[in-house]
């Protein structure tokens, strides 16, 4: 694979002619909202307009956004109510396996452009350690899972 042979540096709307699976997967999860739509789902938001809150973003482009992650199978909506329906959006397991890139993401984040810190603390919730690069704990030396850490305020929050 080469990295930088797009045709005149501009690459086209879709992806679909190229053989390249980081191009295929940034159809999919490669815009600013659809990104932090699944950062808040890993942080426990469920419902549309927590969603809507937590993120300031406009509702057409929430319903976009919430549509798109749920046909591509990486969110499912769950009825929690019924005469109005209401619905939460979960991650599924396929939405679930982002939590790498997610997290790696954030940590170079970290380390190029948290001027004053990190503005959350990921930490191991057996230990109490933080979370590495080869995202393991850095007291205890465990593989962490989503559901193995706790989120906290860091010191750019």
């Amino acid at each position: 694979m080469q990295l930088g042979a797009y045709h005149e540096g501009v690459l086209p709307r879709t992806y679909q002619t190229q053989n390249c699976s980081i191009a295929r997967a940034l159809e999919i999860v490669g815009d600013r909202w659809t990104m932090l739509v699944i950062r808040s789902a890993f942080e426990g938001v469920r419902r549309f307009d927590d969603f809507q809150t937590a993120l300031g973003v406009a509702r057409n482009v929430l319903t976009d956004r919430l549509g798109r992650l749920c046909d591509e199978g990486i969110l499912r909506r769950h009825r929690y109510q019924e005469r109005p329906d209401r619905y939460e959006y979960r991650l599924t397991r396929k939405g679930v396996e982002l939590w790498p890139t997610m997290m790696s993401l954030m940590l170079w984040g970290d380390r190029h452009y948290a001027e004053n810190g990190p503005p959350a603390l990921i930490t191991h919730r057996g230990c109490g350690g933080g979370l590495t690069r080869g995202l393991t704990c850095d007291a205890c030396g465990a593989s962490l899972q989503p559901t193995d850490v706790e989120v906290f305020p860091g010191p750019g929050a």
